[in-house]
């Protein structure tokens, strides 16, 4: 589609950029582009509508966000390929009804291209078929941990593998601790991300947020000498929860208050924990965030007891409201810390960090920054010489390459737009519910919808059940779940708009009739 699209309405109340948009999106929706068609260039579309490149720019990427258009660098904008399922229609259709739109002119000329193949990782979250076991694929898969991979640019998603298949390839095993290139690669994102100045020779090339946890559980159990005992915050992180437990761990449950957890509950534990993990950049799952001054005590703490804090840095690329929060990592110091930053030197923090909802859990790569402590850091060299990285050095000369070119840090930016607008979605369908508190959604994928009790839970559970929609109960994240606080928890990254927003419809739908 290379001639006009739309016609601007000048006495139309709504901004420019909302009439662009939903004038594409109807005709989207109508037929009028087809999967395929080609799309004006932002600059001839403004130029035709008599408005700036900016509004256009906008509204291009408010529809590639909601699924309508497919942008890459470099290349012209398409119409994406819409997911021939019949709940998105009908929503989109009582969209369109409910909405007016600005008038639509047919396209003259297409360039239609073969369909894109559907990623693997957002496959699972539109099913036909069954599992293994015979139950059904989750039409819509709103459990949480499953980014975007929608915003990948293939380009330079293919130059990484392109160079690292051209390196010589080698007769050893990778690394212990990684590939060079990629920790230095590491430190540098750590440091300009994060703001915690570190060394590549501090970073571990792990194979995912667990393999890190488990490195750690094995680590302290053999520098301990005995069975290590790890505090953990409850509700939590469960994957953690047991490969720490497979790792010789005892886990001891610390209760999260509404900032996270209640860093005044560890001077109670008797004896001491040997290791505190937490997630304080964006508490799993409840979503608080640890206030500096708690961050200092939880450190004095670690210090007093020669305790060492396991900082999980969950989802801190995605923070929608309010600044960043400087790491636990970054305030620790030999001596006393501050709230101006301490000293770089870390004693008692081992910060893991993961690729999987920046890029894909596909890769299963993550880090850990250890602390300048030698004995730690001897015991961390004696698992890897008994097990070896298991990250293969193709994966990490790839991941590297996007580090250096700054693809990830651009890709980043991009889903970091198309979370927020999703994140609006969810506030916009759930925030008002009666009796309920939609809770967690200051940062991160994924929100919490709280309850009043079990039985309303079981009760929405099985209508989204029966409708196809996957999510979590958030007692599940409790080390008791039989005691565990009643809700429900969501990810809202890894489908598009349109599938969001009718499941999340139908959410509404399932708690209010379950409520009567």
């Amino acid at each position: 589609m290379d001639g006009p699209l739309l016609a601007i309405d000048r006495l139309d109340d709504r901004p420019v950029i909302v009439q662009i948009v939903e004038a594409m999106r109807e005709a989207i929706l109508t037929g009028a582009l087809r999967p395929g068609d080609r799309v004006a260039s932002t600059r001839v579309l403004a130029a035709e509508l008599g408005t700036s490149r900016s509004s256009v720019v906008s509204a291009y990427e408010h529809l590639a966000g909601e699924g309508y258009l497919e942008q890459r660098q470099g290349a012209p904008t398409l119409v994406a390929r819409l997911d021939a399922v019949d709940g998105v229609r009908r929503a989109a259709d009582a969209a369109i009804t409910r909405r007016p739109a600005a008038s639509v002119a047919p396209s003259e000329t297409t360039a239609p291209t073969a369909p894109a193949a559907q990623h693997p990782a957002t496959a699972a979250s539109v099913g036909d078929g069954g599992r293994p076991d015979g139950s059904a694929v989750p039409r819509v898969d709103l459990r949480p941990g499953r980014p975007s991979t929608a915003r990948l640019d293939d380009r330079v998603w293919r130059a990484a593998w392109r160079r690292a298949a051209a390196m010589p390839v080698p007769s050893d095993d990778p690394p212990r601790f990684g590939e060079p290139v990629l920790r230095e690669a590491i430190a540098d994102h750590v440091r300009h991300a994060r703001g915690f100045a570190c060394d590549a020779e501090d970073v571990v090339v792990t194979a995912g947020t667990s393999e890190a946890m488990g490195l750690v559980g094995t680590a302290l159990g053999d520098l301990m000498g005995t069975r290590p005992i790890v505090a953990v915050e409850d509700p939590g992180y469960p994957n953690a929860r047991q490969v720490l437990a497979r790792a010789g761990a005892a886990l001891v449950p610390v209760e999260v208050g509404d900032d996270g957890l209640r860093v005044d509950l560890l001077r109670g534990l008797t004896p001491p924990a040997h290791a505190i993990l937490v997630t304080p950049s964006h508490q799993y799952p409840l979503g608080g965030r640890l206030p500096v001054a708690e961050r200092l005590e939880l450190l004095d703490h670690a210090r007093r007891t020669g305790a060492f804090v396991v900082e999980d840095d969950y989802d801190s690329e995605f923070r929608h409201v309010g600044p960043p929060m400087p790491t636990l990592a970054s305030l620790d110091g030999p001596g006393p810390t501050d709230a101006s930053g301490g000293s770089r030197e870390n004693r008692r923090v081992v910060l893991i960090g993961s690729f999987s909802k920046v890029l894909s859990p596909w890769l299963r790569l993550g880090y850990a920054v250890l602390p300048h402590d030698r004995r730690l850091r001897d015991a961390f060299e004696r698992v890897r010489e008994e097990s070896p990285s298991p990250v293969a050095g193709i994966v990490q000369i790839a991941v590297a390459h996007l580090l250096t070119t700054g693809a990830l840090r651009r890709h980043i930016a991009a889903t970091r737009r198309d979370y927020a607008h999703r994140r609006r979605l969810v506030l916009a369908a759930l925030g008002d519910l009666p009796g309920t508190q939609l809770v967690g959604l200051d940062g991160g994928l994924h929100a919490v919808l709280r309850l009043p009790d079990h039985d309303l839970v079981n009760a929405v559970m099985r209508r989204l059940d029966a409708a196809g929609i996957a999510v979590a109960r958030l007692a599940e994240y409790s080390l008791d779940p039989a005691s565990g606080r009643p809700g429900l928890v969501l990810g809202y990254a890894g489908v598009g708009d349109r599938l969001l927003a009718d499941a999340l419809e139908r959410i509404r739908a399932a708690v209010s009739e379950s409520t009567r």
